[in-house]
């Protein structure tokens, strides 16, 4: 994995959260983030989900531990009204970001940066953490010498569509609807971004 070579300053009007990359010893509260934002905590899952978040932490370790230069798993660290030191304050979102071949169909680049896993804790929803952790994505994507995006979201999700189409997003490629069906999952949509000159 590549060092975030600077934390990302905060948008104005945004809560101040440092957004930088993960550590090692963080990665169980990523894996909580994204179990706590991707599988229903009621029900069976109830029972489930450690099951998933156990193998959500092994992803992610494999994937650190990988030696891909063009992979980071960044989070976004919250505010800081009891002056506490960085490493006791919460882990509140997530995001990776990596380059990857696209699929059949896809009509894209031999290689490119691909958003996925991107979560924020749900007390630290719709204040703009995860607009902070796209920016920083867009900033090391540049640094890294690319200028677009990509990343699949689920049809249904509109909370997630509109985030993204707010920050620039535009529909690239959409799964046909046999897929829906031999799946039993929505459609997912390849959303892409230009972001060329971006910074």
């Amino acid at each position: 994995m590549r060092p975030d070579p600077e934390p990302a300053d905060r948008a104005a009007g945004s809560p101040a959260v440092l957004v930088r990359a993960v550590q090692f010893k963080e990665l169980i509260k990523v894996a909580d983030i994204l179990t706590e934002s991707f599988h229903s905590q009621g029900g069976i899952n109830f029972w489930l989900n450690p099951l998933f978040r156990l193998g959500i932490y092994e992803d992610l370790r494999t994937r650190m531990q990988s030696i891909s230069p063009h992979y980071i798993c960044l989070v976004a660290i919250a505010s800081n009204p009891l002056n506490l030191p960085v490493s006791d304050r919460p882990i509140i979102g997530t995001v990776e970001m990596g380059s990857k071949s696209p699929s059949v169909g896809q009509n894209l680049a031999s290689r490119c940066l691909y958003l996925s896993n991107l979560a924020v804790s749900p007390p630290y929803r719709r204040q703009g953490v995860a607009a902070q952790l796209l920016h920083r994505c867009e900033e090391i994507a540049l640094e890294w010498g690319f200028n677009e995006l990509f990343l699949h979201v689920l049809e249904n999700n509109q909370a997630a569509k509109q985030l993204y189409f707010h920050h620039g997003y535009r529909l690239q490629y959409i799964e046909p609807y046999w897929m829906s069906w031999f799946f039993w999952r929505p459609r997912r949509m390849l959303l892409h971004k230009h972001i060329a000159g971006c910074r």
